[in-house]
């Protein structure tokens, strides 16, 4: 049976759209990486910038500064051509002034490092919210050295944030599609006489001069009427299909209690039991116990 013939046609529609909004966002997403190398070198641009003022504000307005290395993912280092000497205020001011205008750059740390040995001369951090920095000794100017600025950017970038995106949207496309393959799940046809089966559920019984209405749960005889419990229903209706048939004990387990999660031997017996006791109004209908095998619903003519 083709696959469109299971699903409702505006549970069709809903997840083909589903299908296309997730394929359209993960496309879209996959494209718009590519701006990642702007936003990068627009980094590296106000982290020249900083070099630029740090010599500046030491009085050095001709020496170069070194280009900008990327040590690590979210990590820089700004290196001068010549020594200098710097206030940390106007380090921390200046930072904090340019990074303003990376939106992605609200918490980082500052280390100036001397060349010779790497050791931290001066470090401080910066964080989203003000509360959490952490400067201090601003006001002891340093000495003429050799130096670099080494800058660590929280890791919650574009390009973090981007991947998540794309990773997100592809799971969202998987789910999607496992969901549309699974409503979409072709149908097995019943075979016919399961289809006589349930349509026998929804039919009055006739058992002998009884009457057995398993939809209403009653069986009736003479104007009588006798109530059964649900299980007493569910295994007089297996009875009832197969009149004069043995019907196999573990079978009756099985289509009974099965789906309980528990199966208990003697409650099978406990209910032919009750069955039998209602049965008798019509001596021609008992419930005989069929040695080695099961029960069998006898209707004598």
């Amino acid at each position: 049976m083709h696959l469109r013939q299971n699903l409702h046609p505006g549970r069709r529609k809903y997840l083909f759209a589903l299908i296309l909004v997730s394929f359209i966002s993960v496309i879209c997403v996959a494209f718009s990486m590519g701006s990642d190398d702007f936003d990068i070198s627009r980094r590296e641009v106000l982290l020249r910038r900083i070099g630029h003022e740090i010599l500046l504000q030491s009085g050095d307005s001709t020496s170069r500064i070194l280009p900008v290395k990327k040590i690590a993912e979210n990590e820089y280092q700004i290196s001068f051509e010549n020594a200098f000497t710097f206030q940390p205020e106007s380090l921390v001011n200046t930072t904090q002034r340019l990074l303003a205008k990376d939106p992605l750059a609200s918490d980082y740390v500052v280390n100036v490092l001397n060349c010779a040995n790497a050791s931290v001369a001066y470090g401080y951090a910066i964080s989203k919210n003000k509360k959490d920095d952490i400067i201090a000794c601003k006001g002891r100017r340093q000495p003429v050295g050799c130096y670099m600025i080494n800058i660590k950017f929280k890791p919650t970038g574009i390009i973090t944030a981007k991947n998540g995106y794309l990773l997100g949207g592809l799971s969202f496309l998987a789910f999607v599609g496992f969901m549309f393959f699974r409503y979409a799940k072709p149908k097995k046809a019943l075979p016919d006489n399961q289809h006589n089966d349930e349509s026998k559920h929804n039919e009055m019984f006739t058992m002998g001069s009884m009457s057995f209405n398993a939809e209403a749960r009653k069986l009736m005889i003479n104007g009588q009427t006798i109530d059964l419990t649900r299980t007493e229903t569910r295994v007089l209706r297996i009875f009832a299909l197969s009149p004069n048939v043995a019907i196999e004990r573990s079978r009756l387990q099985k289509e009974i209690w099965e789906d309980e999660g528990v199966i208990v031997g003697r409650s099978l017996d406990m209910f032919i039991s009750k069955l039998r006791k209602k049965l008798e109004p019509d001596p021609t209908i008992k419930i005989a116990v069929i040695r080695g095998k099961g029960y069998k619903l006898e209707i004598s003519s």
